[in-house]
């Protein structure tokens, strides 16, 4: 069963303590029913920086930079969709989601 990598862009922060209390509060209802498919809970992710192959950098993501990641199991790309329907990020928090099926190196 291939691994899906979720790339969370976009969200907002919450402004109050009761309002980030709401948001773990949903993220831990959606985790709950993606079940043992979640492979890894994953976490936010600060500032990054963007390494071009000259050596150069910038600001990482340019325009829409990840915020976030988890990493799942499915059946196939559908079955993954279908898991992800349900994140928060999408329904109350202004982001996306890009799935990707990660692949075994060997």
């Amino acid at each position: 069963m291939p691994n899906y990598l979720l790339s969370y862009h976009g969200g907002s922060m919450p402004e109050t303590e009761e309002a980030g209390a709401a948001v773990m509060a949903a993220w831990g209802t959606w985790m709950a029913a993606v079940g043992d498919s979640m492979v890894d809970l994953g976490n936010p992710v600060g500032h990054s920086v963007t390494v071009s192959s000259d050596g150069s950098t910038s600001d990482g993501g340019g325009a829409n930079p990840v915020t976030g990641y988890s990493v799942i199991k499915a059946d196939n790309l559908d079955a993954a969709l279908a898991l992800v329907a349900g994140c928060p990020i999408l329904a109350s928090y202004g982001g996306s989601v890009e799935v990707g099926e990660t692949f075994d190196a060997m």
